[in-house]
């Protein structure tokens, strides 16, 4: 019997109507439906979602005795999703609820026809890098889960002064940025913190990483794309004691000075893509560059 887990959120207008869509295609295929614990909730309270569930188990943590990762919402359903999936190479199916969706590329309009392909095998496994973060002294208590599928990014903190970002690539001095911060992305993550703040759009597929300042003060300052296998390190100081370090969405807290090294993680993430879909389709239909009638 196959195996899936399930998380979402109820943020959307109508999300119900779709939750129900899903679990009525996954019960009717007779799969084995685990849902994270606080989602099943939020399921079992929401009167619109009618059908019997009692058969439906609930998960905290997973293991790798599943098949697929159902993620039902948007891009950060998405980016949430990988911290329970972490190293495990379960691949996530991404149901976009929400509104833009560069991740989450299957449309709540389509959901019962794309599931019924998926199950069936019509489906290409699209791999993601990611970024680990290392500090030096060691922060594991801040940092729990020291990886990124979008971005590592620090930001300063309870100032509105800038802050200096000496930057060094395998033990070479870039530069020093003074700015609100800096951010370091995968090209999964070209789409998204970075593309705001003037960063290049890298195919999924290119082994770069992109360095990019966040309102920096020096004009000559640009983003910077450096291969995958590069060592970026960066250290922080300015006016305040500490500053902000994110992970995707997940923030943490480290005083300046603190060493901060990233590289690339030792594992990937596998996201489920239909046949038919690519990024350069995606990139058409969620930038909008379709609808010049000249392209």
């Amino acid at each position: 019997m196959m195996k899936i887990g399930v998380y979402g959120q109820f943020y959307h207008k109508d999300s119900e109507v779709y939750i129900q869509s899903i679990l009525d295609v996954l019960q009717d295929k007779n799969i084995d439906i685990v849902v994270e614990d606080a989602f099943l909730k939020s399921i079992q309270k929401h009167k619109d979602i009618s059908k019997n569930y009692s058969k439906v188990s609930s998960f905290k943590e997973i293991d790798d005795s599943y098949d697929f990762f159902l993620s039902i919402g948007g891009d950060g359903t998405i980016l949430k999703s990988v911290s329970y999936v972490k190293e495990l190479g379960i691949p996530i199916i991404g149901i976009n609820t929400g509104r833009l969706g560069f991740l989450a590329t299957i449309q709540k309009e389509k959901i019962t026809e794309s599931l019924h392909q998926i199950l069936n095998g019509n489906y290409v496994l699209s791999e993601r890098s990611l970024l680990s973060i290392y500090t030096s002294p060691n922060n594991k208590e801040n940092l729990p889960l020291n990886f990124a599928l979008n971005e590592i990014a620090v930001n300063r903190k309870n100032t509105t002064s800038m802050i200096k970002v000496e930057t060094m690539v395998n033990n070479k001095h870039l530069t020093s940025y003074w700015s609100d911060g800096l951010i370091i992305s995968t090209p999964t993550g070209s789409t998204g913190y970075s593309l705001s703040c003037g960063g290049p759009v890298l195919d999924p597929n290119t082994n770069s990483i992109v360095i990019t300042p966040i309102a920096p003060h020096n004009l000559n300052a640009r983003p910077l794309v450096v291969p995958d296998n590069s060592i970026i390190n960066l250290k922080v100081s300015g006016r305040g004691k500490s500053h902000l370090v994110s992970l995707d969405s997940r923030i943490a807290t480290l005083k300046n000075e603190t060493l901060i090294t990233v590289k690339k993680a030792p594992f990937q993430i596998k996201l489920v893509q239909l046949s038919e879909d690519s990024f350069i389709k995606t990139l058409r239909r969620k930038l909008l560059w379709g609808e010049d009638k000249r392209n």
